[in-house]
């Protein structure tokens, strides 16, 4: 298998993929000990013909991004050309890899995970799964957890690598053909969307408070809690170093709730980490706790509002679960990437901009759904399937 280690190299791989309807693309990145992902390693596939268990070596390549000089501008180029379709498997964290280094997201974009949803290959499929159901070969995935910034790479780890790239063209072709013959293409390119809008890889600090689950509402503990994530993720971020190496989210409550003025106080804490109580991470949470002090009547972060359940809701909201798994079952469709519980209780409390009332939702469930809590329908038990009964 071809190993790329020279920028003019790539530039002669992607000129010749740019003739090319699709490729395949996956990373090998480590994320351990570091903020940002560490890009080690791309590969990458375009089509060839008489290929039909992607075990065709030929068309497929490594990209060793770890090489001296190496430069992905011309990677970055067939990225935004739009007459080539970039097809990835569950790609949220190579698109944050890409967008990090250059802001740049390829278009046109294909997810197979997100299509197989579509497909009724289950939740959250995995590229093992679609190997095994679409392709129907074994897949080794042994050196998964390797370290891929280690070189000279190992010939299982290359096998295993390339493997990501070459099956990858057999499942997107079975998965597009099968979108077309479904009329699904617009169901996917909507649940793109999120994956290709530039705000989902953008993590604002002052916004890092609102990821964690408090045991408290009181504005002075959420004003600690918002500082002390702001001070935490700017730490993290310019240091390119894990959120958790800062300190964790337990001793962060703990800080939010105890306000620590001086070193002596937060050499008290029982869940700071030993090297948090000095230097510049123990200045930053003083200050942090110091600005949340300071919060006049208007500054408090308000947590998000919750819903007033109504009498009888959650009963309505387990009928809705029924509902749901009928209708996901008569189309193939994963249950979650149609309503997940917290959408169903929404629904049952009355929220008419509930998600599963716009788009491609809304013919599935939506409407059944409204049907279902209007009492223009009912539930019918006919053996082992659920029937829908206009009253």
């Amino acid at each position: 298998m071809k190993t790329i280690t020279t920028t003019q190299e790539l530039a002669d791989f992607c000129a010749k993929c740019a003739a090319f309807d699709y490729v395949t693309i996956d990373t090998e990145f480590l994320r351990e000990r570091t903020y940002f992902s560490k890009l080690c390693l791309i590969q990458m596939a375009h089509p060839v013909d008489d290929d039909p268990v992607g075990e065709n070596m030929n068309g497929a390549v490594l990209i060793d991004v770890l090489a001296k000089d190496f430069d992905l501008a011309p990677l970055y180029d067939l990225f935004r050309d739009e007459s080539v379709v970039k097809v990835f498997h569950a790609a949220r964290q190579d698109l944050e890899i890409f967008f990090v280094d250059q802001q740049v997201i390829p278009k046109p974009f294909f997810d197979t995970q997100v299509a197989a949803m579509v497909c009724g290959f289950g939740e959250q499929v995995g590229y093992e799964t679609l190997v095994r159901k679409i392709v129907r070969l074994p897949l080794d995935k042994s050196s998964r957890f390797t370290d891929w910034s280690a070189r000279p790479l190992s010939e299982k780890q290359k096998t295993y690598a390339i493997g990501d790239v070459t099956h990858l063209r057999v499942i997107y072709e079975y998965l597009e053909a099968k979108l077309k013959q479904n009329n699904r293409h617009s169901w996917v390119d909507e649940e793109l969307k999120v994956l290709t809008a530039p705000e989902t890889y953008v993590i604002h600090p002052e916004d890092a408070w609102q990821r964690l689950k408090t045991r408290s509402n009181s504005p002075k503990f959420l004003a600690g809690v918002k500082e002390l994530a702001r001070f935490r993720e700017t730490h993290a971020q310019t240091r390119n170093i894990p959120r958790n190496r800062v300190f964790k989210d337990d001793a962060l409550m703990e800080l939010a709730a105890t306000r620590p003025n001086s070193f002596q106080d937060l050499a008290r804490s029982r869940l700071l980490l030993r090297e948090a109580r000095k230097g510049q991470i123990a200045e930053g949470i003083i200050s942090a706790v110091k600005t949340a002090s300071g919060y006049g009547p208007n500054d408090f972060p308000k947590p998000a509002p919750q819903r007033k359940k109504p009498v009888g809701s959650e009963g309505l909201a387990d009928l809705l679960r029924v509902l749901l798994k009928a209708n996901a079952e008569a189309i193939g469709v994963a249950q979650k990437l149609i309503a997940n519980s917290a959408d169903l209780d929404d629904i049952a409390t009355g929220n008419p901009d509930a998600a599963v009332f716009k788009g491609w939702r809304n013919e599935v469930f939506g409407r059944d759904a409204k049907d279902l809590c209007e009492g223009k329908i009912a539930l019918s038990a006919k053996g082992s399937s659920v029937e829908k009964v206009v009253l």
